[in-house]
């Protein structure tokens, strides 16, 4: 089904003949061999002349104007083909071409590919910041690296994970134009000489050093209406010298190419295993790899469009997406001070005025720190300039906080200790004019728990931009269906002010609405349904509750809970002939990094569980579980807009913000979860009608662990615990699984359940039992997902991207 389109921008003329242009000359394919693969990638090089006309045209208009330099390590932006098809106005014009050929464009689609560029919400974010800066006609440049194999692809063998390359052929994508010209030479390792200039000033000079050079690779990000196509600029690395003929002659043929695989090496996946010396050091140089291809290219840009990078706070924005890019201070100063000689004051006054960063972390294991012995071997000059960067800044605590030395230490960028270490956090706040959570619960962690210090001495600083999702991919892309409503029914172009889906609330107690409303939601279950059936060969009932839990496999995303929620369920199925309100269909998707081996044994248990819970004739289909391999954005298409019951149930005041409860919500999911991220921001706007609120909130977490929790006690007031440890000790429900079972027993009892999974089993369980109830009384049920969906306006990252546009980086649209 295509999306109608409402974008504004004239169709490009002749797609169909410039798709049998590229049949013939970029494919160079007589008709009889043109395949359905073919004429997807003909296609997609059609469309991306449109965009390329759109990019120099954006370039002209923008030249003087302040750029964005969005820079992270992920952009999750999956396929590309339907978004720029929509946000060109070229659908219609693209079907026909498609059909004139005898092809079907929605098949075309289907073969699409996901790029692999990054792994969970952080990458997504990333993604939609980007449409929504090009939608709001703000100049801006993404800056990422180019991964050959990105994440994985996961695969389920034996209810356990694998991993296996993803092999997207990255440089081998229509949408991927390398920019040779535009190439960056990046030195690493050596050493600096302390040397003096002529009037006796200290002079050092980095020495020695090896060279990587940065490749990059241009991917077009069209606005919705095409006005703006700004790019995502992607580097791959490769080595200065490729290959050593000498070597090669006298038959040492692998040393021969020994330099260009350890460069290659560098952009080869994204977050190598850092359990290894090995796999630490390549991650450090992955991160600076990027960091420093991303800012000699904004201060060229600078140079180019300014004639002098004094101008840089002007011209440019840099911001930071986490701790990964924080290399990027230290990069820029170096290169402001050794290569352009300016005085350290005046690099600094730049740096400050020009960088910001966003946390997404309250966990202290996911702030970086990298070793400091580590940053002097591979960044000698770095490390020195840090050091200053640390030694100037604890003169200003000092100056603030007189003799408080304790202070001081909590603030330094070097952690002390028998490895030192460099707090990449802590040289991304000072060394940035800006600090931004991405949810109103997570800012405020961030002043009071995570950097008090810090907020004390530049309150001025700290700010909340409440994350988003954008409408064009997760509404009108992915659920056309929806779409289609909204546009009966909506007046004005909502998919470019989604806060207009508000009017439906209108039709909440509406039945003809509601019926339509359910009728939308019932098609996209049966999709997902199809996709269940044809992966995992497990049929499940479209009419069923769909119960949703797709992120990221982490212990505090609490997969566990909902998996031992169900595991109490099951076995009160059986002992206790319980009888649900409604059936339900449990979805689950994540992938865990390779080296998380307790999240590995979760998505185990839930496959062991899913096995039991589904071949068992004493359930009656009351439960069906289906955990769905390989989880990325195109996936997450097929599953968002089916959703009934979001799951959101990390423990309170662990995940930053969270974007799937967003993209679900809107899509007319209810949320069933704990007060933590942007869940709370959901509750205020839906209220407590519309919203299943479970768990220990955030200052009740403090007081448990202040008075000392112990899991373990539990066991004698509360049922769900009780029953729950014992069929875990017993493998009673799950005979042949025992080991499993006995790992997440150590680790809830033994190891003191650190994410509170044990104290929030009961209040879930009730919740969702809550939940159930209310899916069964249809009226009820499609009034609250109707309000959700009208309620979620707020949630468009086109929101967020103007707030940091007016209050973090100056910027403005460009028509």
């Amino acid at each position: 089904m295509i999306p109608n389109s409402r974008a504004t921008t004239q169709p490009a003329v002749g797609l169909f003949d410039r798709l049998s242009h590229h049949l013939t000359y970029t494919l160079g394919l007589p008709k009889a061999e043109v395949n359905e693969h073919a004429t997807l990638i003909a296609l997609s090089h059609a469309v991306r002349d449109t965009l390329t006309e759109r990019i120099l045209e954006t370039q002209q208009r923008v030249k003087t104007a302040k750029h964005v330099a969005y820079l992270s390590m992920e952009f999750l932006v999956g396929r590309s083909l339907r978004n720029n098809l929509i946000n060109l106005g070229l659908m219609k014009e693209a079907s026909d071409a498609c059909a004139a050929m005898g092809r079907s464009l929605d098949e075309l689609l289907e073969l699409d590919e996901d790029a692999a560029l990054g792994n969970g919400g952080l990458g997504r974010l990333a993604a939609c910041f980007l449409d929504s800066l090009a939608t709001l006609d703000l100049p801006a440049v993404g800056y990422g690296l180019l991964y050959e194999h990105g994440l994985f692809r996961q695969e389920i063998h034996d209810h356990r994970q694998f991993e296996r390359p993803d092999q997207w052929a990255a440089t081998a994508s229509p949408w991927l134009r390398a920019r040779v010209q535009a190439e960056i030479q990046v030195p690493v390792y050596g050493r600096v000489s302390h040397e003096q200039t002529a009037d006796g000033q200290y002079n050092p000079v980095w020495l020695d050093w090896k060279v990587l050079v940065g490749v990059p690779y241009d991917l077009p990000v069209a606005g919705y209406g095409g006005h703006t196509v700004n790019v995502l600029r992607l580097f791959q690395a490769r080595a200065a010298g490729d290959f050593d003929m000498g070597r090669f002659n006298h038959g040492d043929y692998l040393r021969a190419v020994e330099e260009r695989v350890q460069a290659e090496t560098v952009s080869k996946v994204l977050y190598p295993n850092d359990h290894s010396a090995a796999g630490r050091e390549l991650r450090l140089v992955q991160e600076y790899f990027l960091s420093a291809c991303a800012v000699r290219d904004v201060l060229r840009a600078c140079e180019q469009a300014h004639g002098d990078v004094r101008a840089l706070d002007q011209a440019w924005a840099i911001q930071l997406n986490d701790t990964h890019p924080a290399l990027a201070v230290a990069e820029l100063m170096r290169i402001l001070i050794d290569e352009h000689a300016l005085s350290w004051e005046e690099a600094w006054r730049l740096t400050v005025a020009v960088c910001a960063y966003t946390n997404h972390t309250l966990m202290p294991e996911a702030l970086e720190r990298w070793s400091l012995p580590l940053l002097e071997y591979v960044l000698p000059r770095h490390s020195q300039i840090i050091l200053e960067i640390n030694h100037r800044f604890l003169q200003e605590v000092e100056a603030r906080w007189p003799g408080d030395d304790q202070r001081k230490r909590r603030m330094s960028i070097i952690e002390e200790g028998h490895d030192q270490k460099v707090r990449m956090a802590h040289l991304a706040i000072v060394g940035g004019h800006a600090v931004n959570g991405v949810a109103a619960m997570h800012s405020e962690l961030v002043k009071r728990e995570l950097v008090p210090d810090f907020h004390a001495l530049w309150p001025e600083r700290f700010q909340n931009k409440t994350n988003g999702v954008t409408p064009r991919r997760w509404l009108l892309a992915s659920n056309p269906g929806l779409a289609a409503l909204l546009d009966r029914n909506v007046s004005g172009d909502w998919a470019r002010d989604l806060d207009r889906v508000a009017q439906i609330e209108r039709f909440a107690e509406d039945p003809g609405f509601q019926a339509d409303f359910e009728k939308v939601k019932l098609e996209n279950k049966r999709r997902l349904a199809a996709v269940i059936s044809r992966q995992l060969g497990l049929r499940v009932d479209p009419a069923a509750m769909f119960d949703v839990h797709i992120k990221r496999m982490h212990e505090y995303k609490r997969q566990l809970l909902n998996a031992l929620e169900l595991l109490y369920t099951y076995q009160r199925i059986v002992a206790d002939d319980l009888v649900l309100p409604a059936p339900r269909v449990c979805v689950f998707a994540g992938k865990a990094a390779p080296g998380y081996d307790a999240a590995k044994r979760i998505i185990e248990f839930i496959n062991c569980l899913a096995s039991a819970i589904n071949d068992d004739p004493r359930v009656r289909d009351q439960i069906k579980i289906a955990f769905l391999p390989d989880y990325r954005v195109s996936l997450a298409e097929v599953i968002t807009p089916a959703a009934d019951l979001s799951e959101q149930i990390s423990t309170a005041g662990t995940e930053a913000s969270g974007t799937g409860n967003m993209k679900m919500a809107i899509n007319g999911a209810v949320t069933i979860g704990t007060l933590d991220g942007a869940n709370v921001e959901i509750y205020e706007r839906v209220g407590d009608d519309n919203i299943f609120l479970c768990g220990l909130t955030a200052p009740e977490i403090q007081r448990w662990n202040a008075r000392g929790y112990r899991p373990l006690e539990l066991s004698t007031s509360s049922d769900p615990v009780r029953r729950t440890l014992e069929l875990l000790g017993s493998g009673g429900m799950l005979p042949g699984q025992r080991e499993v079972q006995r790992a997440l027993l150590d680790r809830l009892v033994h190891t003191g359940d650190p994410y509170f999974v044990l104290a929030d089993l009961e209040s879930y369980n009730e919740a969702r039992t809550r939940a159930c109830q209310a899916f069964s009384e249809r009226g009820r049920w499609n009034r609250m997902a109707i309000i959700n969906t009208s309620r979620t306006g707020w949630f468009s990252s086109d929101r967020t991207i103007r707030e940091y546009a007016a209050e973090i980086w100056g910027a403005v649209s460009v028509r």
